[in-house]
């Protein structure tokens, strides 16, 4: 998977006074997602619709692909003066929200966990997660970049965080559908050095909402959102 300083879930007890890492998750198991709609309402009379049998798919595949781009530029104009999330009102978080929805109907993607665009190291670019953005602390201590990455054919992942504390985590993926995940942690290591074994409940699930060779949008079932960007497609997560 493509994520900040990363902190442990909140109910994982750690006496580190350094942060850790946590998948990018949350711990309840609903979620509620943007319903698929027909983006462009398009409609047929009896008198074309045999006409349009024919003819109306080329127009409508071509659409679709270009209100992706436009929709993924939209999305990235918005989200880059909000420093990942951690600048972000309550009314930017919404309109964020709603520019992801229009993204996540336009999904080229359908199976995702079927797909090597998975596969590498992802950079977390926007975040709703607090914790992940550790907006409690100075900015100083704030990590200053955060990654993700994931292998499909191991179902591995592994989240990395930057300067200053540099603290990893690493998990088994457990696929629930073609799009969803259940996440277990198995270690943490501190500064990237000290391994700490998680503990068993240190769990919980992910789904992969969009995804392209450049772009990945997933939900956590808290409901945070995550927008990371594909940085390295060779990364392999450690085993």
């Amino acid at each position: 998977m493509a994520l900040s300083s990363l902190s442990p879930p909140k109910h994982v007890a750690t006496q580190s006074t350094y942060s850790i890492p946590k998948l990018y998750y949350s711990h309840s198991t609903t979620l509620s997602f943007p319903a698929i709609q027909n983006p462009h309402n398009i409609t047929t009379s009896p008198l074309n619709q045999k006409w349009r049998t024919h003819v109306s798919f080329f127009p409508a595949f071509f659409n679709k692909t270009k209100d992706a781009t436009h929709i993924k530029q939209e999305l990235l104009e918005a989200i880059a003066p909000l420093d990942r999330g951690a600048e972000a009102s309550p009314e930017d978080q919404e309109i964020i929200d709603q520019i992801a929805g229009k993204l996540e109907v336009c999904n080229p993607t359908k199976e995702p966990l079927k797909s090597s665009l998975l596969n590498g190291k992802w950079e977390l670019i926007y975040t709703t997660s607090k914790s992940i953005l550790q907006t409690q602390r100075p900015k100083i201590l704030r990590s200053r970049v955060n990654y993700q990455a994931i292998n499909v054919d191991t179902l591995r992942a592994q989240n990395m965080e930057g300067w200053p504390f540099f603290n990893q985590v690493t998990a088994d993926l457990t696929p629930l559908n073609s799009r969803k995940v259940a996440v277990k942690f198995d270690y943490f290591k501190i500064a990237g050095l000290i391994p700490i074994k998680a503990p068993g409940r240190a769990q919980g699930e992910l789904e992969m909402t969009y995804l392209d060779e450049e772009l990945r949008v997933s939900r956590g079932d808290l409901g945070n959102l995550f927008v990371l960007k594909m940085v390295d497609p060779s990364y392999k997560v450690p085993t």
